[in-house]
């Protein structure tokens, strides 16, 4: 009966927006696949992987931080951690992108007065794309890092005292053996990190980068068309979403192997043995099934 009732809802609502006479569709359609909007989309997924590229290895290196004895380190990380998950990714963002007012010569050289090895205005060494990278990838490494130290931990102890025992160093062992069992408990919050980064390059509009938001603000700024606009930003965002679940889908499901001994069939293997037609060996071609009774050779 709820089930009933929530398709009879959702039904509802996608006939009234599908037949509200103040959307227009012909403009939604006119810039669903214009040339600026996938402009746009190139930056908005170029954004996207970078800064998660960066993050999780940043994020790797901060978990192997904070879990290492080294009191020095894990302060740091812990430090690091507290404040970029602290502050709101927008307001990292901006300081990204206006870091010339407060550091308008970024320079790298010996302190007090030594001679500079490498430096130039703030505005030229992180124009408005780096400081998007910068703020997106700086604020996705402080939750990566969280998420490893969890799959990191879940590992038993006993698995790094073996390879101490065999002489290995820490380093190593994290690389080849903690690293590897980790990754079924990493995959999943991962994956919905990525889902939420390529959302999240939205806030670049900030400072402003030409992702697929920016550029949607370009055309309704001209046309007005404001809602159309926005309509066609989030079919593409739920297009590329919708991407990235079933791949994060079936990596679940390679990292899971060693942990389950009989896995329920992939979405699509469903699929195929409920809705597509089977045809039976005769129509094929093939040879008739035995029944219940028929003898077979050798039996």
């Amino acid at each position: 009966m709820i089930g009933i009732l929530i398709a009879v809802l959702v039904a509802n609502a996608a006939w009234s927006i599908a037949t509200e006479s103040r959307i227009e569709w012909d403009i939604i359609g006119k810039y669903l696949f214009s040339e600026q909007i996938f402009n746009g989309m190139k930056m908005t997924l170029l954004l996207t992987v970078i800064a998660m590229v960066m993050g999780v290895l940043l994020g790797i290196v901060l978990a192997v931080m904070w879990l290492s004895p080294n009191p020095v380190a894990s302060s740091v990380a812990w430090f690091y951690i507290w404040v970029f998950r602290g502050t709101p990714v927008i307001v990292q963002l901006l300081f990204w992108g206006f870091l010339g007012a407060i550091y308008p010569h970024l320079s790298i050289g010996v302190p007090f007065g030594g001679p500079e090895f490498f430096g130039g205005s703030a505005n030229d060494l992180i124009p408005p794309f780096v400081a998007a990278i910068f703020g997106l990838g700086f604020n996705e490494a402080a939750y990566m890092a969280e998420i490893v130290r969890a799959g990191i931990s879940s590992v038993d102890e006993g698995q790094e005292e073996a390879a101490a025992a065999l002489g290995m160093k820490r380093i190593q062992t994290i690389r080849r053996i903690v690293l590897p069992q980790a990754m079924r408990v990493i995959i999943p919050p991962t994956g919905n990190e990525t889902i939420s980064m390529l959302k999240t390059t939205s806030l670049v509009l900030v400072i402003p980068v030409s992702d697929l938001l920016y550029q949607a603000t370009l055309i309704y700024s001209r046309n007005y068309k404001t809602i159309e606009l926005l309509i066609v930003v989030s079919l593409w965002y739920l297009f590329f979403t919708s991407i990235l679940t079933i791949v994060q889908y079936y990596i679940e499901r390679h990292y899971s192997r060693g942990t389950k001994r009989n896995q329920p069939p992939s979405k699509i293997e469903f699929f195929v043995k409920h809705f597509w037609p089977h045809r039976s060996p005769r129509e094929e071609g093939g040879p008739p099934m035995p029944g219940p009774g028929s003898r077979q050779l050798g039996g």
